[in-house]
Protein backbone atom coordinates (compact mmCIF):
# COMPACT_ATOMS: atom_id res chain seq x y z
CA UNK A 1 0.00 0.00 0.00
CA UNK A 2 1.41 3.24 -1.11
CA UNK A 3 1.99 5.94 1.86
CA UNK A 4 0.48 9.28 1.01
CA UNK A 5 2.65 12.11 2.10
CA UNK A 6 0.74 15.08 3.88
CA UNK A 7 2.12 18.30 2.69
CA UNK A 8 1.24 21.33 5.17
CA UNK A 9 1.13 24.32 2.67
CA UNK A 10 -0.68 22.18 0.93
CA UNK A 11 -3.37 21.22 3.36
CA UNK A 12 -3.18 25.18 4.54
CA UNK A 13 -3.91 26.09 1.14
CA UNK A 14 -6.64 23.87 0.67
CA UNK A 15 -8.62 24.46 4.27
CA UNK A 16 -8.25 28.19 3.71
CA UNK A 17 -10.25 27.34 -0.06
CA UNK A 18 -12.56 25.27 1.84
CA UNK A 19 -13.41 28.02 4.51
CA UNK A 20 -13.56 30.53 1.48
CA UNK A 21 -16.53 28.48 0.01
CA UNK A 22 -18.30 27.96 3.08
CA UNK A 23 -21.23 29.86 2.91
CA UNK A 24 -24.60 29.37 0.65
CA UNK A 25 -24.07 32.74 -1.39
CA UNK A 26 -20.07 31.86 -2.57
CA UNK A 27 -21.82 28.41 -3.11
CA UNK A 28 -24.17 29.84 -5.45
CA UNK A 29 -21.82 31.92 -6.91
CA UNK A 30 -19.19 28.88 -7.75
CA UNK A 31 -22.62 27.20 -9.05
CA UNK A 32 -23.28 30.00 -11.40
CA UNK A 33 -19.94 30.24 -12.41
CA UNK A 34 -19.42 26.66 -13.47
CA UNK A 35 -22.45 27.07 -15.71
CA UNK A 36 -21.61 30.29 -16.84
CA UNK A 37 -17.95 30.52 -17.76
CA UNK A 38 -17.92 34.53 -16.95
CA UNK A 39 -20.03 36.73 -15.36
CA UNK A 40 -20.28 40.49 -14.20
CA UNK A 41 -20.57 41.75 -10.49
CA UNK A 42 -24.67 43.27 -11.68
CA UNK A 43 -25.13 40.06 -13.18
CA UNK A 44 -24.07 38.17 -10.19
CA UNK A 45 -25.87 40.25 -7.81
CA UNK A 46 -28.93 40.54 -9.66
CA UNK A 47 -29.35 36.80 -10.44
CA UNK A 48 -28.99 36.65 -6.42
CA UNK A 49 -31.12 39.47 -5.64
CA UNK A 50 -28.97 40.46 -2.90
CA UNK A 51 -26.92 43.87 -2.87
CA UNK A 52 -24.01 44.76 -5.07
CA UNK A 53 -21.81 45.53 -1.91
CA UNK A 54 -22.69 42.16 -0.21
CA UNK A 55 -21.96 40.44 -3.99
CA UNK A 56 -18.70 42.38 -3.92
CA UNK A 57 -17.75 41.05 -0.42
CA UNK A 58 -18.09 37.42 -1.69
CA UNK A 59 -16.35 37.62 -4.64
CA UNK A 60 -13.56 39.47 -3.23
CA UNK A 61 -13.11 36.48 -0.07
CA UNK A 62 -13.34 34.08 -3.03
CA UNK A 63 -10.56 35.66 -5.15
CA UNK A 64 -8.49 36.53 -2.63
CA UNK A 65 -8.48 32.83 -1.84
CA UNK A 66 -7.64 31.93 -5.43
CA UNK A 67 -11.21 30.06 -6.09
CA UNK A 68 -11.93 32.73 -8.86
CA UNK A 69 -10.00 35.10 -11.07
CA UNK A 70 -11.12 38.29 -12.74
CA UNK A 71 -10.66 40.67 -15.98
CA UNK A 72 -11.62 43.91 -16.73
CA UNK A 73 -13.30 44.80 -19.97
CA UNK A 74 -14.16 48.19 -20.62
CA UNK A 75 -16.01 49.28 -17.33
CA UNK A 76 -16.94 46.21 -15.93
CA UNK A 77 -14.89 43.59 -14.35
CA UNK A 78 -15.91 39.61 -15.40
CA UNK A 79 -15.29 37.09 -12.54
CA UNK A 80 -14.45 33.24 -13.94
CA UNK A 81 -13.41 29.79 -11.59
CA UNK A 82 -9.89 29.77 -11.79
CA UNK A 83 -10.20 25.87 -11.35
CA UNK A 84 -13.05 23.75 -12.04
CA UNK A 85 -12.42 20.94 -10.03
CA UNK A 86 -13.81 22.75 -6.92
CA UNK A 87 -17.30 22.12 -8.35
CA UNK A 88 -16.84 19.00 -7.69
CA UNK A 89 -16.56 19.22 -4.10
CA UNK A 90 -19.67 21.53 -4.14
CA UNK A 91 -21.94 18.44 -6.09
CA UNK A 92 -20.25 15.91 -3.29
CA UNK A 93 -21.75 18.01 -0.19
CA UNK A 94 -24.82 18.37 -2.15
CA UNK A 95 -24.91 14.21 -2.67
CA UNK A 96 -24.55 14.24 1.46
CA UNK A 97 -27.60 15.86 1.85
CA UNK A 98 -30.14 13.71 -0.04
CA UNK A 99 -32.35 11.70 1.46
Amino acid sequence: MAKIKLEISKLENAASKMRAIAHPMRIAIIEMLNDTAKMSVTEIYERLSIEQAAASHHLNILKTKGVLTSKREGKKIFYSLKNKTLNTIIECLDKCNED
